[in-house]
């Protein structure tokens, strides 16, 4: 196969090795939704050289539950998710729950390079 031709590949997230003991690779539409999981259960502040990066939503897994609450993370995620990762996504729809220190964030986009419509839902859980 030529290497015009072979499937994009990426280090897989988080790191590890694979069955050969060689760092494990994901295609591109799994980079696609851990490169989200990142964005998501990262707290800005916690990357040295991009302070501004994350979301911080396991910050929140104790904050009391509001309405107004719900929609002040979704805004966040959503300006989030399109200035880290709007050339690799298109967010479709946005969902946030918050119970028992537990965050979980329905999301449903489109990965721009495939095409692919995707429904994840990505659970962070308070260190414990």
């Amino acid at each position: 196969m030529s290497p015009r031709l072979r499937p994009r590949t990426d280090i897989a997230f988080p790191f590890r090795t694979d069955r050969r003991g060689r760092t494990a690779h994901a295609g591109h539409t799994e980079h696609v939704h851990d490169l989200i999981e990142q964005l998501l259960f990262t707290s800005p502040g916690e990357r040295v050289m991009r302070p501004d990066f994350g979301c911080g939503l396991l910050d929140l897994v104790f904050a009391p539950n509001s309405p107004e609450l719900v929609s002040t993370l979704e805004l966040s995620v959503q300006a989030s998710l399109q200035r880290w990762l709007g050339d690799l996504v298109d967010v479709v729809a946005l969902d946030i729950d918050n119970a028992d220190a537990v965050v979980r964030v329905h999301l449903s986009y489109v990965v721009r390079a495939t095409g692919a419509a995707r429904e994840d839902v990505f659970v962070g859980r308070a260190a414990g």
